[in-house]
């Protein structure tokens, strides 16, 4: 019974985050990583077939024109079809992929009229969200910093080197902004899950958009090579559903 829950049944938490000896994708939780995912699936057909028709291709010319089996030279130098054929055909074949590509392109880069912005910083080496939404009797946004969990305050079911103090809560099924930058250096703020990858640049404000369709907990990391400790600065993004955030949020601005 163990054996079955843990291999044929496993924990939901699980499936947004890297496993042992993976070689796929995360599983998609947002429209563009669903796209993400679809356009290498085309992709790898095109390559598939490709690479078979051409080491097919090559064996056989390697078969037909070797010494054994001819033993005067060929004297065809020129033909004018087959030139013509192996020009058109892939040319085609980029034409097919350049439409869901440029589409999903277009997709990643469009902001539909944002409910919520967060703006992102980087720092060697945590992260600091800003909930500029909200304010409180003060006129003070929501600020705070999310540090790694180092490994012996680990509880049990955290996972090591990915675990945060304070995640990221985002509501499901909303439109919502990020605008990323950093305070230092050069980082990337990056959750495979969500199909984000976006480069935190001090002095410039780069923009993404996120629309997270199902609850959960999402787990990224830096992905710019930031300094010593760029291996731990881990982001964790957690979806809930609408009445959660707002009591969330509610409790951060009276804090």
């Amino acid at each position: 019974m163990v054996f079955f829950t843990l291999f044929f049944l496993p924990a939901k938490g699980l499936c947004d985050t890297a496993e042992n000896w993976q070689l796929g994708f995360q599983d998609p939780a947002t429209p563009i990583m669903e796209g993400i995912i679809n356009l290498h699936h085309d992709l790898m057909f095109f390559i598939c077939v490709i690479s078979i028709f051409v080491t097919w291709m090559l064996g056989r010319t390697l078969w037909h024109f070797s010494q054994h089996q001819n033993k005067s030279p060929s004297s065809l130098s020129h033909g004018t079809l087959i030139e013509i054929v192996w020009t058109v055909t892939p040319a085609f074949i980029l034409l097919i992929i350049a439409i869901p590509s440029f589409s999903l392109l277009y997709a990643m880069d469009e902001v539909i009229s944002p409910a919520i912005t967060i703006k992102t910083l980087g720092h060697q080496w945590y992260w600091s969200y800003e909930y500029s939404d909200y304010l409180n009797e003060e006129n003070e946004a929501v600020i705070y910093d999310s540090y790694m969990i180092p490994e012996e305050d680990l509880q049990n079911g955290q996972l090591r080197l990915l675990e945060v103090d304070n995640r990221m809560v985002v509501p499901i099924n909303t439109h919502i902004r990020l605008i990323v930058s950093a305070a230092d250096v050069l980082h990337s703020w990056a959750v495979p899950s969500l199909g984000i990858k976006c480069d935190a640049i001090p002095g410039r404000l780069n923009q993404t958009s996120l629309f997270i369709k199902r609850e959960g907990v999402y787990y990224g990391q830096c992905s710019e090579i930031c300094g010593i400790n760029h291996g731990f600065m881990p982001i964790v993004v957690e979806a809930v559903s609408l009445p959660y955030y707002i009591s969330w949020i509610s409790n951060k601005l009276n804090e």
